[in-house]
């Protein structure tokens, strides 16, 4: 009965993750996603982060990891960050 449970509780993290990919966040962006990813090294670093970070929210928001209401908003602003930092390296990349 506890591995039904665990597994449940992981597809309920990969389907709470899956809103924050940044593709799905930038729709219509996927070329220059693309492009950042293989030819910027910083951008890797952005992306690498944002999903560690999506991933973490989403296992204190499911109950998998404990987290305070603080410190819940400190990530998701964290992650507010990086998001307007990939859409000002996409705005770059689009005015080359």
């Amino acid at each position: 009965m506890g591995g039904v449970s665990r597994r449940a509780e992981r597809r309920g993290k990969m389907m709470s993750e899956v809103g924050h990919d940044l593709h799905t966040l930038f729709p219509g962006e996927a070329s220059h996603l693309h492009a950042l990813k293989v030819e910027s090294g910083p951008f890797r670093g952005l992306a690498e982060r944002h999903h560690l970070l999506s991933r973490e929210i989403a296992r204190i928001e499911s109950g998998l990891d404990a987290g305070s209401d603080e410190r819940l908003e400190d990530l998701k602003k964290q992650r507010l960050d990086l998001l307007d930092q990939v859409a000002a390296m996409i705005a770059e990349r689009k005015g080359k």
